[in-house]
């Protein structure tokens, strides 16, 4: 076997390597929630991945909707902060990535700069500030300033994103455009955004899968049972000393995954389309 050929083997075995223990630990907690939800009682010392005795009992028991466990309306209450969130997301985002992408204007590289030291700055830091300006606002326990502080939240860090991939498609075609009469609103809508789709299709997907992950702003804002998302309502099942229902909690775990799975497949075909390519042929 010649050098060259050896080195590629070598090459190969360490990634498949890599990529056989990535999966490993990827696939095997989410195994081990799957196998608990379907185990009878609530402890995790007696489960396993594969149960000996496969109930649907902790499944049902979250959509009986009991007064201790309204898991249906946590889910509802998530769904809709998620997809609020992300709609919120996309608008301003587009909007603040082709200003800072487009134009020159006094103060866009400092504004730029605040942008990148806001993301340094730690969420946990400003959660009471969060809750008195909630308490000013008289909107403890709103749904809506929850989804505003996350629209808010993602703005910085998806902005530089948004901003770099427009910065990729060529101005030829907004001179193009504007020789033709268009205007700056109009080349906004007709080419920089069908352009932009894989980038929005990024934005679309940290915009809903932040609210469903989210437990430390969300408690703060949120203080009733009706109002609590799913990380919230489920923190509450496994935090009872008495009480706690591990498997119950895996059940409503593996239940949080359907409508990111259903975002995801919906935006798939974003992701890798080479929409800026296209856009400069012919």
């Amino acid at each position: 076997m010649s050098m060259r050929n050896r080195s590629r083997l070598i090459r190969l075995t360490l990634s498949y390597g890599v990529l056989i223990v990535m999966s490993i630990m990827i696939l095997y907690p989410l195994a081990w929630t799957i196998g608990a939800s379907f185990n009878p009682g609530n402890s995790l010392i007696s489960t396993s991945i594969i149960p000996k005795n496969p109930t649907l009992a902790h499944y049902k028991e979250l959509f009986e909707g009991s007064a201790s466990l309204p898991y249906g309306q946590w889910y509802i209450n998530s769904v809709k902060i998620s997809f609020f969130t992300m709609v919120g997301a996309i608008i301003s985002v587009s909007f603040t990535g082709y200003a800072f992408s487009r134009f020159r204007f006094k103060g866009r590289k400092n504004t730029l700069t605040v942008f990148l030291l806001l993301q340094m700055i730690p969420q946990f830091s400003a959660l009471i500030a969060l809750f008195v300006l909630a308490q000013m606002l008289d909107m403890v326990n709103s749904h809506w300033l929850l989804i505003l502080l996350y629209i808010g939240g993602l703005i910085p860090m998806n902005t530089y994103l948004m901003k770099g991939y427009m910065d990729s498609i060529p101005m030829e075609l907004d001179e193009s455009a504007r020789i033709d009469g268009a205007s700056f609103t109009r080349t906004f809508w007709q080419i920089i955004m069908p352009l932009s789709k894989p980038m929005l299709a990024v934005v679309a997907m940290n915009g809903f899968t932040v609210p469903l992950g989210d437990f430390v702003l969300s408690s703060v804002i949120l203080r009733t049972t009706e109002a609590y998302t799913l990380p919230i309502g489920l923190f509450n099942l496994v935090n009872e000393v008495m009480g706690a229902s591990y498997t119950t909690f895996a059940a409503g775990a593996i239940l949080i995954s359907i409508p990111i799975a259903i975002v995801f497949l919906l935006l798939q075909r974003n992701f890798v389309s080479g929409l800026t390519t296209g856009g400069t042929k012919g």
